[in-house]
């Protein structure tokens, strides 16, 4: 496991996003799906990829808030431009099991 300094991880803007749309990503190389993910007024609505398939159907992710990097580079994949990144844990299967707040906290909020 390679170590961070603390000014590493201040870099990093981990938010708290609500997705507000979700369809399948038939294009990708790997299953995955396009969401639309609301950040508040700072930040606003960011497009990711995000291969969750396995686990979860586009109409279950509507309104769930999840965790997501908000600063890195914008990604081209395929056709879609990907501007935030989806955190999620492989589970024993390999499936991504998304990280989420388990309680509600507000859209936007940084992870400390």
């Amino acid at each position: 496991m390679a170590e961070i300094d603390w000014d590493d991880f201040t870099k990093i803007e981990l938010r708290v996003g609500r997705i507000i749309n979700a369809e399948p990503f038939p294009e990708a190389r790997k299953p995955a799906y396009k969401l639309l993910i609301d950040f508040g007024e700072e930040i606003g609505i960011k497009k990711s990829s995000a291969q969750i398939t396995n686990l979860y159907q586009p109409q279950e992710l509507i309104d769930k808030l999840v965790v997501a990097v908000v600063n890195f580079p914008k990604k081209q994949i395929g056709s879609f431009m990907s501007e935030c990144l989806v955190t999620g844990f492989h589970n024993e299967s390999g499936e991504v099991a998304l990280c989420v707040p388990d309680k509600p906290v507000p859209v936007g909020t940084k992870l400390l």
